[in-house]
């Protein structure tokens, strides 16, 4: 029998513990090992070497001798080694700088690697923010604590941020029950009570970082997403004593909320204080400074149009020669030897010919003009577009100024002999059938998701289904845009191919996923789940089903059907749809796309005439980006102003 006695095992032990030896080697002797089991993690060097630099090597090398008698070869600790040999190299330790190693036997170089690497456990990342804080409270600056780990002020500051949320959070971070992510989102505040508050008062499928960040910053304006913020500026808003809310875990651009938008509007006034005078100079009726306004707001207005003047004879001759020039390059970049034109040249061509582009623009909008009797009647908005630079919006007219100004120019017409015929009504453009339904899907789809993110306006929606079915035996249920058989209205790919990418479907699609994954297929399973559920998560997933039950697709421009339910959610479009080519602009009139340009790019509607009309679909979409202009279909409806009108009669 090959067995071993305790005693012959501690007698074994003995002899390997008196085989080992710690040492001080010279590091010109030390190199790594192939017997290390370890082959990764040389990462973080130049942080190691800096804290070897300051506190010193803490831990020994595990080391065996080299066949040459010489040298010593690291079986564990390879990383410090790099970084030792990383200070010699700058010169911050020398070449024979004296490290602490633990000489082992050669038979025993694979054990003693394995065991320094599995039998060791790391310490929670809560412990170490913990430990930050400690180090701080002692009176250690900063910047030395960052010097001692080889790491940023920043990345300290960060670690004592995620110390400082709330106890319980933590806690629960360390029971895996929080994500790192999810801690660093709500440590955007320093109330413990609104951080529990937004983690565990909010359903599961609304605990996602950014969820939980925008649940914390829901009354402030973010700096690197509003318009706003993005004209005045951070810096201008900070020195008039704005207070700011920074993210310490977002990027130099991003994670600085404003926490006075009062401020920001009159900063933005102010700022727009100076274009508007110059405006006014212009000679309009009126000018207003209005720093936000939205298409729909803008939409209100009647234009007054603009006639083209004829171009003098240096402007004629100027643009002459700039269309030779633009023909000239086109006949370049697409004649028979296109092929032969080098990457270079066609770009550099390109680029010629944008500037060309762009410098007709310039004079074309020089000779669109407004009647001298449309400065008397109209006015213009100065105001801040999208993408935070100054837009001027000209020519806009009240219904009254409007009638006012066409009364005006009939007049003029009679006086010089043109009369018109008053009773002539002008053309209204309209949108295919096929648009009209396509339109509608994203509109569904974008109320699918608002509804979802409103328990409350669901709940109302099933009883309002409910209440019209039972209490009115079902005569007026027609009304209810809800499904109450709980059918999911998935099949809005059919009217708009390209609702696969609309971010409210695809939201809505990976809520769905979440409760999937979460709730039990079993129906008597599922029962018992949803009678335990807290009752603010059954209504959150009452909104998800109920939502993905709206159906309110329509073939008729004129009808947005759910106007009650898109009213209750108040539903923006802005964000679930974008103006593109394929979208709209290819599958609408000429004039129909013109009729667009003309309220978010009014002086680049003439230019865009002369187009063929996919040129014009595209560069309609190029001019859309930031305008937030909506077709009529997708903008909100007005509130029924029928209290007013009872008062008003009762007045009479």
């Amino acid at each position: 029998m090959n067995t071993v006695n305790l005693s012959e095992t501690h007698a074994l032990q003995a002899a390997a513990v008196a085989a080992q030896e710690l040492l001080l080697i010279s590091l010109s002797q030390l190199r790594p090992s192939a017997r290390n089991v370890r082959k990764s993690g040389g990462t973080s060097i130049p942080e190691l070497a800096s804290s070897i630099a300051r506190v010193g090597l803490l831990q020994n090398l595990t080391v065996i001798a080299s066949s040459d008698g010489e040298h010593y070869e690291v079986v564990a600790g390879k990383r410090r080694l790099t970084a030792l040999k990383l200070l010699a190299k700058r010169r911050r330790l020398a070449k024979d700088y004296e490290v602490p190693c633990l000489l082992v036997p050669d038979a025993s170089a694979l054990t003693v690697s394995l065991t320094e690497n599995v039998q060791r456990e790391a310490m929670h990342p809560g412990e170490q923010f913990e430990a930050f804080a400690a180090l701080v409270a002692e009176g250690r600056p900063i910047e030395d604590i960052a010097a001692d780990f080889g790491v940023t002020p920043l990345v300290v500051q960060r670690r004592l941020k995620l110390a400082n949320v709330s106890p319980r959070l933590l806690a629960d971070y360390r029971a895996d029950a929080v994500t790192l992510d999810q801690l660093m989102a709500l440590a955007i505040t320093d109330d413990h009570a609104a951080q529990e508050e937004a983690f565990y008062d909010s359903p599961q499928w609304q605990r996602s970082p950014q969820a939980l960040r925008e649940h914390l910053t829901a009354r402030e304006i973010d700096g690197a997403r509003d318009a706003l913020a993005r004209f005045v500026g951070i810096d201008a808003y900070e020195a008039a004593g704005g207070g700011i809310r920074r993210d310490l875990f977002a990027d130099d651009t991003r994670g600085r909320f404003l926490m006075d938008a009062s401020l920001l509007d009159t900063l933005a006034q102010d700022k727009l204080a100076s274009v508007a005078d110059s405006v006014r100079a212009e000679g309009w009726a009126w000018v207003e400074v209005v720093p936000r306004i939205t298409s729909a707001e803008l939409h209100g207005f009647e234009r007054a149009r603009r006639d083209r003047r004829p171009p003098n004879k240096t402007e004629a001759k100027r643009i002459a020669k700039l269309e030779a020039r633009q023909q000239a390059i086109e006949d370049r970049l697409n004649g028979s030897e296109a092929e032969d034109i080098e990457e270079a040249e066609a770009q550099a061509l390109d680029e010629e010919s944008d500037k060309l582009s762009a410098e007709l623009d310039a004079i074309e909008q020089s000779l669109l003009v407004f009647a001298p009797e449309t400065l008397t009647q109209a006015g213009a908005i100065v105001t801040v577009d999208h993408a935070g630079a100054i837009a001027i919006h000209r020519g806009l007219m009240h219904e009254t100024e409007a009638k006012a100004l066409k009364a005006q120019e009939r007049q003029t017409a009679k006086a010089n002999g043109n009369g018109e015929d008053e009773t002539q009504e002008p053309t209204t453009l309209h949108i295919s059938e096929k648009l009209a339904r396509r339109l509608s899907a994203h509109r569904t789809a974008g109320l699918q998701a608002e509804v979802a993110r409103h328990p409350q306006v669901a709940l109302v929606a099933v009883v309002h289904c409910l209440a019209l079915r039972v209490i009115f035996d079902g005569h007026r249920l027609s009304h209810s845009p809800v499904n109450i058989s709980a059918s999911p209205q998935d099949g809005l790919d059919k009217d708009a191919p390209d609702i696969a990418h609309s971010p409210a479907l695809v939201g809505l699609k990976q809520v769905r996923h979440a409760w999937a994954e979460r709730l039990p297929q079993d129906a008597d399973m599922l029962f018992a789940e949803l009678l335990a559920m807290p009752q603010q998560e059954l209504l959150a997933l009452l909104a998800v089903c109920v939502a993905t039950t709206v159906g309110a697709v329509t073939s008729r421009e004129n009808e947005q059907p759910a106007a009650a339910l898109a009213q209750a959610v108040n539903l923006d479009m802005h964000p679930w749809w974008t103006p593109t080519a394929d979208g709209y602009f290819a599958h609408v009139s000429k004039a129909k796309a013109i009729e667009a340009v003309q309220v978010f790019a009014p002086e680049h509607a003439e230019r865009l005439l002369k187009l063929k009309k996919n040129d014009l679909a595209s560069e309609a979409e190029r001019l859309a980006v930031g305008s937030g202009w909506l077709p009529m279909m997708l903008q909100p409806m007005l509130q029924s102003p029928a209290p007013v009108a009872a008062a008003g009669e009762a007045a009479d």
